[in-house]
């Protein structure tokens, strides 16, 4: 009579528990969505809508945040149909289910190839300058984005078939790999493959810096003006200053008398060397790459980290608070690329501010005056 008395005692216990559970989790992934569609889909107006904004790593991050609201549209809102059931079963057809899993691990390779292509793309536009700009154009990066889909089909297709087993997992409260015992599974080679691509990312990156780090001495090349009065210019090489002023851009008011008839380039992909302000751009970029790189490690690692246990310990006990915690981690990345990408990229939140004046206060004059 007393065990009967006390498990009467702890069911409403165990009851509101799990209710409060369930209404956190509904709270924290409606806020994650929420962040997700707003921030991405605003990141990829502005994207869309200003032109000087279309250049190679600004087509990988329209990529990136175009997958992000896709994903937080179209399969968030199942695990949240899932947790409002009650988390214990699925509500829909096993059909649904692997398409809802095909999708999420889709997404999941995809932003791991991209952010390695991304890395190999920013290590090109630091230690190869010349041929970045001349080779990473329009059709290359569209070239790179269907590589990049096409690999993420391939690694996410073959479960659809029982190549490994995608059902609901009770314990994640999502449709996903079931993560068994690699030798009454064969997920390992999935987890292997993306735990791969995420340290050659790396990788690359450190690599990067041991490069900039080396020529850290040679500095950029600066192409400073020479100051000059009604386009008189003193001092040895003034003639060629002034005409390599008007190349480059310097030249203000009408055209010197000496330098009628030459036309200012504006094909950068012609140019040589890496001015200081490219290279300041190239280095800002890519540290907003990586730190977008380092955000989807530490978000996906504790996730990782449980699914190897139970691959390679067979009945390995995972905590279902740090399983759970682990699953919303994941789902939390989908959220974090615009957070970062205007955090850390100053162009970003200048051409925001410039796009959505009303928004974001008063509009901040893009160009210096000049006080003659």
């Amino acid at each position: 009579m007393a065990n009967t008395s006390a498990l009467g005692e702890s069911s409403p216990s165990l009851h509101t528990y799990a209710s409060a559970a369930s209404a956190v989790k509904l709270a924290s992934l409606g806020l994650i969505t929420g962040v997700s569609l707003l921030g991405n889909a605003s990141l990829s107006l502005l994207l869309l809508k200003d032109s000087s904004l279309r250049k190679p790593p600004y087509y990988f991050l329209l990529d990136l945040c175009l997958a992000d609201v896709v994903r937080s549209a179209v399969c968030f809102p199942f695990v949240m149909a899932a947790i409002g059931g009650g988390g214990s079963a699925w509500p829909y057809s096993a059909l649904c289910c692997k398409i809802v899993a095909f999708m999420s691990v889709l997404f999941c390779f995809h932003v791991a190839f991209l952010l390695f292509c991304v890395s190999v793309t920013r290590y090109m536009a630091i230690a190869h300058h010349r041929f970045y700009y001349k080779r990473m154009n329009l059709c290359t990066c569209a070239a790179v984005i269907c590589m990049v889909w096409t690999l993420s089909v391939a690694m996410a297709f073959p479960p659809v078939f029982d190549v490994g087993t995608y059902k609901f997992i009770r314990e994640e409260e999502q449709c996903t790999f079931e993560h068994r015992y690699v030798k009454a599974n064969d997920t390992l080679g999935f987890m292997l493959m993306l735990a791969v691509i995420v340290g050659t990312t790396h990788v690359v990156y450190v690599k990067m810096l041991c490069f900039v780090y080396d020529h850290r001495k040679m500095k950029p090349a600066q192409l400073v003006p020479a100051i000059s009065q009604n386009w008189t210019f003193h001092g040895p090489g003034a003639t060629g200053q002034a005409a390599a002023n008007w190349i480059a851009g310097f030249g203000h008011g009408p055209t010197p008398p000496t330098l009628v008839g030459i036309r200012q380039s504006s094909h950068t992909g012609n140019r040589r060397l890496l001015v200081l302000d490219e290279f300041k751009m190239e280095k800002r970029i890519g540290k907003m790459y990586y730190m977008i790189t380092l955000a989807f490690l530490v978000l996906w690692a504790p996730y990782i980290s449980a699914c190897y246990l139970r691959i390679f310990v067979r009945g390995a006990p995972v905590p279902q608070l740090y399983l759970s915690a682990a699953v919303w981690m994941s789902f939390a990345q989908a959220g974090a690329n615009p957070i970062i990408s205007f955090l850390y990229n100053k162009e970003l939140r200048m051409r925001l501010r410039a796009c959505f004046p009303s928004c974001l206060g008063t509009q901040t004059p893009m160009e210096p005056y000049c006080v003659i």
